[in-house]
């Protein structure tokens, strides 16, 4: 048997949870391909202050990894994979993100820019 207070915990946790995916849901969703060092869109426009989703998908025949150092931000994604981040408020300013996996390359970087 549960305590009352774990049960209001779980009720709780449940509720949050709830509720954060449904706003996620309701966020602008920006697509983001990775391919064997290629990044597109290499730039991204962003309201600042505003939350968004960035919606990231592996079309590559290599893993590829989107990393972003100022945003402390990464995510690993295997070939054919797909995922997401969520960006709750970005300060106006310029954000560089790369594919660490394919770095070396020009078309492995971008920037997300919060206006």
């Amino acid at each position: 048997m549960r305590s009352p207070s774990r049960t209001a915990l779980l009720a709780l946790t449940f509720l949050t949870g709830a509720s954060i995916g449904a706003r996620a849901e309701e966020m602008p969703v920006i697509e983001v391909t990775l391919n064997d060092g290629v990044i597109t869109p290499q730039h991204i426009e962003v309201a600042a202050g505003t939350p968004f989703k960035l919606s990231i998908r592996n079309v590559g025949t290599t893993a590829a990894e989107f990393e972003s150092q100022r945003l402390y931000k990464e995510k690993v994604l295997a070939p054919g994979a797909a995922s997401f981040l969520v960006f709750r408020k970005l300060s106006a300013g310029s954000y560089p993100f790369y594919d660490e996996f394919h770095m070396n390359l020009d078309s492995a970087n971008g920037t997300i820019t919060a206006k």
